[in-house]
């Protein structure tokens, strides 16, 4: 596997190609494969996994954070009939990914969910900077809205942040989903 996954990485992104591949990243790549339950195959665990990689490092420099993130990001958004890609760019427009980012209302981590939802629905406990319970909020609540406008991603994405009839936010993502497609 360590030679397709080096002609993997030397394919598709030819400034790969022209330095040495890090063995580093590569086995931490084959172990975050491994366990990426929500791919379908391999294969495309790997290619997304490089890509969407490459375009995080300048959020999250370091290799084991950024996969770890990805595969958690890939599997919450999955799970909930999402695009990894737009789950992407509501967390960079919403946190810039700092999973303990808090705004001035009070929202909370990756996808900047309301803590009022926990006791909306009995997890008082929660912690919404917990990276896996932050996505499973902001995963649902977003495919919630999603569902409610038919599909329509511009006021879903309007419902989530709050700005219901505007359309500045859904703007920001849209532009942000262009960049992680």
């Amino acid at each position: 596997m360590t030679g397709g996954l080096t002609a993997l990485l030397a394919g598709p992104f030819p400034a790969l190609a022209e330095q040495e591949i890090d063995q580093q990243l590569v086995a931490l790549l084959k172990t975050t494969i491994a366990r990426a339950d929500s791919f379908e195959d391999r294969f495309d665990a790997e290619v997304w996994l490089m890509a969407k990689s490459s375009q995080l490092e300048k959020f999250i420099p370091d290799n084991q954070q950024r996969l770890e993130l990805l595969r958690k990001i890939h599997r919450a958004a999955t799970r909930a009939g999402l695009s990894p890609e737009i789950v992407l760019a509501v967390i960079q427009i919403e946190s810039r990914f700092d999973s303990y980012a808090v705004s001035r209302a009070g929202a909370q981590g990756l996808m900047q969910v309301m803590p009022f939802w926990k006791k909306e629905i009995g997890r008082e406990e929660d912690n919404l900077t917990q990276v896996d319970t932050n996505l499973r909020y902001g995963c649902t609540i977003l495919k919630y809205y999603l569902d409610m406008e038919d599909g329509n991603l511009t006021p879903a994405l309007a419902r989530y942040n709050g700005s219901y009839g505007k359309n500045w936010y859904s703007e920001l993502v849209l532009v942000a989903w262009d960049h992680w497609r």
